[in-house]
């Protein structure tokens, strides 16, 4: 059974995410603070966290970010505020999805469900996640090759003086080692697997986050952006086309 880790000061919050997730056959601790869930995740390993950000004593962001350095767990950031920069700050301190509060627990739900299938459950064996929402959805995983099936000869991308190794997971810029976010990674590779090609923030979404496109959500731009300046004297590679989405040329 996947194992997921609500924090939120507001217990209704709290409450509604849990009824959720227990339905969907989720295992479900809880914390109220960001201090709380530093020392939850000390003794215990999760598939994903659901962190609000504004909260007492130590907010979702410095929790991420302790907690993140010491474990790989993915979080999904919960706020009331919607602003670019807040949203920006959470995926540059590794945050791996953001939800705006008011929102729907039946897409939080599907989106947790993709996070722990992207990144495989953890601790729960071969336990098998719920379909819930996602019924006939594709993993994200699934679109891209398994880096245990990749050859010596395929092991790296290259466009310009961007280079990708897929099996050491390494990125290089004019030579130089990048470090890059999860979800950064994933862009990228992408990117660089359809070199060339016009790719729609739907297309994206699909393929890197999984799941469908949500209305406004600017998502891909925020990423895109962060990706950008990665990349250095590079980020003119990674090319917009206006109304239509993006794509990374020689």
């Amino acid at each position: 059974m996947p194992k997921i880790l609500i924090v939120d000061d507001e217990a209704d919050i709290v409450n509604l995410i849990k009824r959720y997730a227990i339905r969907e056959g989720y295992e479900v601790d809880t914390a109220t603070d960001g201090s709380e869930a530093i020392d939850i995740c000390e003794q215990n390993d999760y598939d994903v966290i659901i962190m609000d950000v504004m909260m007492q004593d130590v907010d979702g962001f410095t929790a991420c970010k302790k907690i993140r350095a010491v474990k790989d767990i993915p979080v999904i950031m919960l706020s009331a505020k919607g602003t670019e920069y807040d949203k920006l700050f959470g995926f540059e301190v590794g945050v791996d999805d953001y939800v705006t509060k008011p929102f729907s627990p039946q897409e939080l739900m599907a989106r947790i469900n993709v996070v722990i299938k992207r990144h495989g459950c953890r601790t729960a064996g071969s336990a098998e996640i719920s379909s819930g929402t996602q019924a006939g959805k594709t993993s994200p995983s699934d679109s891209f090759t398994s880096e245990t099936d990749v050859s010596e000869r395929d092991r790296y991308l290259e466009v310009g003086g961007i280079k990708v190794d897929i099996l050491g997971h390494n990125v290089y810029v004019e030579g130089q080692k990048t470090d890059l976010t999860s979800k950064e990674y994933s862009l990228l590779v992408y990117l660089m697997k359809n070199k060339g090609i016009v790719l729609s923030r739907d297309q994206i979404l699909n393929e890197v986050w999984g799941y469908d496109y949500f209305g406004e959500d600017r998502t891909v731009d925020w990423q895109i952006k962060l990706l950008r300046n990665k990349l250095g004297n590079f980020r003119d590679r990674l090319i917009t086309i206006r109304g239509a989405g993006y794509k990374i040329e020689d």
